[in-house]
Formats: structure tokens, C-alpha cells, sequence
């Protein structure tokens, strides 16, 4: 294996691994041991499948119909109808990174040999894969309860050369066509396959370990920035010795704490209060960083145990037990995932929050202790920074929008058989807008606390080395410094860019060592 290849076992996946296929292309390929589990547990289905008696999903309907028995010439075209009619996704198609998570994670479930599917139906998953063939998945469509049915069954349907599906170069065809282009042939499901592709958390779990790859990022960013504007602001890292967090030692908020003390390390402006007026504390949204920021880190750490547990799970309906039994369950409730989904979607909120209460203080010339007003150059003449704090404002009303848990919610469906579901997949749909606004909302700190700390050094005040690696690092990504009223929106663009993409963190650490 090479550090290109993913290999797919019989045990669960890596959250890294998941990142890989879904965003770097990382090819797939399938353990022989693997390939053995799948072929013994296709020969129980397949034993099950030759006797008299109905076993659900092998010689049975499904959900609200599970009660009728369906005779073997009609087994094949029941695989068929259940990816056929459970492909009813409606809305905007989902980014090519959710769909491949999700295919990635479906076939790690298959691989476990607790699905009855047939290893040939495995390696079809993965050369689809691997092709960089991405089936068309669409927004709405999964309640979240019996698996993301509406978007598994999209991905079931390329499987069988039907629907749609976007090829390597980005061109949407049909996805026979594709297929046929890579030299795959479409599967021809069997008993017990179809649903086995559609039952699983696998859409809702890849976007949770994304969030959590972006979030680690941005949780690191936010404690620089928090640090940048305490140094603007003229304010005290005593807050931050590592004592007073040690008498309340919530792991999160010493790490963020350390972080900031990091990145403060010789400074020449914290302590420096205006007019030499001794400042006995800072604002909350100062002083309290390391406690929201570490709460959050705290929340990550709790999503990130519920993820791992959900790689190594096989979340399928009915499963195929080491004794040669085959159960219905009820595994493929989101429950777990959606609710963690929906504590990011909080904590990012909050974080949000803070972020933009700090950029408000450096741009109130009544607070912001000797900076010019909105961090203008001739205020009045200019506005400065004031609207870049309104776009952040706007962010963070959304944020909070985007906190009211989706899995607070249940709607019943199928004629009340699945009368309780999670709705994790809206959970983790909502999660990535708020990601994605939580990079912008801390861009925008980023940009007014760099251009403050740049002011201060115009009048004699030293900067912490790691601050002065950031506006460097900042301005050679095209966020320009200090000056007369420009087009902001290229500049905020740009810190957004250095933000998401790890730059801030990676522009400090060689002064900083490794951050948390």
C-alpha cells in the first residue's frame, strides 16, 4: 500500500481516511480479508434466500410493506424498485466531497461482511471510486432514520448504470455512460444488496468528520486571533498563565490558553494601557477566550469519540451476525451522529460570536483604547473597517439561525413504521454553512486585528514575533495593511482563503512550536 491507497478492511475506517478519499482522491482498495467476510456472509443470505420462510430484506418488502413475501423470480426486480424509488432527491446537488464520503463510508460498511453483499459488488463500488466518477446526490431527501436513503440510493443507482453522475472533469452524463467510458460494468443487485446500499448514517458521518477536520483548523485560528486582538487592545495576558486554568481544568480552555501565551510571547504591547491608566480586567470577550474557545475545543473532542465509534461501526438493516443469523435492528437511527452534528453547529455559533465582539471593540474609538475609529486612516474621509463588521455581523445572525438543532425534530414517515427519526442528515447540512461562515466570521477578526496591531507598531510598540509573522503571512496573501479606504471585499477574500486553508496556523507555528 502506498500513502495513496486507502485499504478497506473488515474493521471500520480512519477519519483521516475518510478526508482522503473524499477530498484528495486517495484511491480504494479492498483487504482479502474483506473480500473473504463478504463472500461468507453472501453464502448465508444466499441459504437464507433458498428456504421457504420470509427473512426481511432477503424474500420480504420493505418498511410498511415488510410483511409480504416476495417469491424469487421477483427478487432481483425488488432490488432494482428499491434504489429506483428511493432515488427521489429534490434541490441543488451536494458537493462532490459529501458524495464521496458518503459512497467511501457505504462500501466500508459493506466491507465489514455484516451485509450479505457479494464482493463483486464491493469492487464496483470502489472502481467507481476510484474512476472519479461521483454520482448526483441531491440536498433533500434523508430523514436521517433508516439511513440517508434518498442520497444512498442516488449513489445505489450509478452502481446499476442508471441516473445521473459527474465524471472526472466535472461534465454531468449518464451515468451508464460513464460506466461504460471506465470499463465497469453495472451490478445487477440480488438479494438483500439494494437495501444494504441505501440503509446506513454514511452521509450524515462523512460530513461530520470533515466539519471536525475544518473546525480543529479553525478552533487553532480563532485562538490566534483572539490573542492578536488582546495585543491591539492593549490588554493583559495574565489572564492566560497557566495556574489559573490549572484550578479549573477543562482540557479545552489550558489548550486554547497555551495557545494565545504562545503566540503573545514577547510582545511590547499587552499591558501597555493608554494614558498609563492601569486596566484591572479586560472585557469578557478578552478575557474569556480560552474559556469559549476551550468549551468548543471540549465539544470536538466529544463529536470526534462518536465519530470514531461510527467508522468502526456496520450500520446496515437487516445484519448478517457471526453465528449465521440475520437480525432486523435499529442501528441506522442517526440519533448519535445528529446530535453531536447539531453540539458543532452551537459551539461554532458561539465561537462566531466572541470573534465579532472583539472586532467590534477594536473599531469603537470608545473602547478600543487609542485606535482611530473603524481603524480608519482619516475617519470620516474614510470608513475603515466599519462594513467588514457588518458583513461579520451578518455571519453571525446566521450562525445562530443555524444553531437550532435539527435534531430536536421528527417528522414519522412510511405509514408511521419509522414514526421517530433523527434528521442528521439536516443536522450536518446545516453544519457545513456554518463552518464555512465561521472561517469568514474569523477572517474578519484576523484582518482588523492584524491591521490594529500594524498601528500600533506605527507608534513604537513591538509586536509579539508570532503577531508580526501573521500580518506578514497575511499581507503576502494579498490582505493589504493600513491606509486609505480600498475594495475590501478582494482583501477579506483573501484572509478568508489564508484562514480555511491553514495558512494563519502554519505562518505562526515556526515562531510558536506546534499549536493544539
Amino acid at each position: 500500500m502506498d500513502m495513496h491507497t486507502v485499504v478497506v478492511g473488515t474493521s471500520g475506517t480512519t477519519a483521516e481516511d475518510v478526508v482522503a478519499v473524499a477530498r484528495h482522491g486517495a484511491r480504494v482498495e479492498l483487504s482479502a480479508a474483506a473480500v473473504e467476510a463478504l463472500a461468507a456472509s453472501r453464502l448465508i443470505v444466499d441459504a437464507l434466500a433458498a428456504k421457504p420462510e420470509p427473512v426481511y430484506g432477503v424474500s420480504t418488502g420493505f418498511g410498511a410493506l415488510a410483511s409480504r413475501h416476495i417469491s424469487p423470480e421477483l427478487r432481483a426486480q425488488l432490488q432494482r424498485n428499491i434504489v429506483r424509488s428511493h432515488a427521489a432527491g429534490m434541490g441543488p446537488r451536494v458537493e462532490r466531497e459529501v458524495v464521496r464520503a458518503l459512497m467511501f463510508l457505504r462500501l466500508k460498511t459493506v466491507a465489514s461482511g455484516h451485509t450479505g453483499v457479494r464482493p463483486e459488488v464491493a469492487r464496483t463500488m470502489a472502481d467507481v471510486l476510484n474512476a472519479g466518477i461521483t454520482p448526483v446526490v441531491h440536498e433533500y431527501g434523508s430523514l436521517g432514520c433508516s439511513g440517508d436513503l434518498a442520497p444512498l440510493s442516488h449513489c445505489a443507482l450509478t452502481l446499476m448504470g442508471e441516473g445521473d453522475a459527474e465524471g472526472p472533469d466535472g461534465t454531468v452524463r449518464p451515468a451508464g455512460e460513464l460506466l461504460a467510458a471506465h470499463g465497469i460494468a453495472p451490478v445487477e443487485l440480488r438479494e438483500k444488496e439494494g437495501l444494504a446500499l441505501l440503509n446506513g448514517t454514511d452521509g450524515m458521518l462523512g460530513m461530520l468528520v470533515m466539519a471536525l477536520a475544518d473546525l480543529k483548523n479553525l478552533y487553532t485560528s480563532a485562538d490566534i486571533t483572539a490573542a492578536l486582538s488582546l495585543e491591539a487592545l492593549l490588554g493583559t495576558d495574565k489572564v492566560l498563565a497557566p495556574e489559573l486554568h490549572a484550578i479549573r481544568p477543562h482540557p479545552g480552555q489550558g489548550v486554547s490558553a497555551d495557545n494565545m501565551l504562545r503566540v503573545l510571547a514577547g510582545s511590547g504591547l499587552t499591558g501597555h494601557h493608554q494614558d498609563d491608566a492601569p486596566r484591572v480586567q479586560d472585557a469578557y470577550s478578552v478575557r474569556c477566550a480560552p474559556q469559549v474557545n476551550g468549551a468548543g475545543r471540549d465539544t470536538l473532542d466529544y463529536a470526534a469519540v462518536v465519530a470514531g465509534r461510527e467508522l468502526a461501526s456496520s450500520v446496515d438493516n437487516p445484519v448478517v451476525l457471526p453465528d449465521g443469523r440475520v437480525e432486523s435492528n435499529g442501528n441506522f437511527h442517526g440519533a448519535p451522529v445528529a446530535y453531536v452534528l447539531d453540539f458543532l453547529a452551537i459551539v461554532a455559533a458561539d465561537l462566531g460570536s466572541i470573534c465579532e465582539r472583539r472586532t467590534d471593540r477594536l473599531l469603537d474609538k470608545s473602547r478600543s483604547h487609542g485606535l482611530p475609529p473603524f481603524l480608519a486612516d482619516d475617519a470620516g474621509v474614510d470608513s475603515g473597517l466599519m462594513i467588514a463588521q457588518y458583513t461579520q455581523a451578518a455571519l453571525v445572525s446566521e450562525m445562530k439561525r443555524l444553531a437550532v438543532p435539527a435534531s430536536a425534530d421528527s417528522i414519522p414517515s412510511s405509514a408511521m413504521q419509522e414514526d421517530h427519526v433523527s434528521m442528521g442528515w439536516s443536522a450536518a447540512r446545516k453544519l457545513r454553512t456554518a463552518v464555512d461562515n465561521l472561517a469568514r466570521i474569523v477572517a474578519v477578526e484576523l484582518y482588523a486585528a492584524t491591521r490594529a496591531v500594524e498601528i500600533r507598531a506605527a507608534e513604537g510598540l513591538v509586536p509579539a514575533p508570532a503577531s508580526q509573522a501573521a500580518v506578514a503571512a497575511l499581507r503576502a496573501a494579498g490582505a493589504e495593511g493600513p491606509g486609505p479606504d480600498r475594495f475590501l471585499a478582494p482583501d477579506l477574500a483573501a484572509a478568508d482563503t489564508f484562514v480555511r486553508e491553514g495558512r494563519l496556523v502554519a505562518a505562526v507555528e515556526p515562531v510558536t512550536g506546534p499549536l493544539a
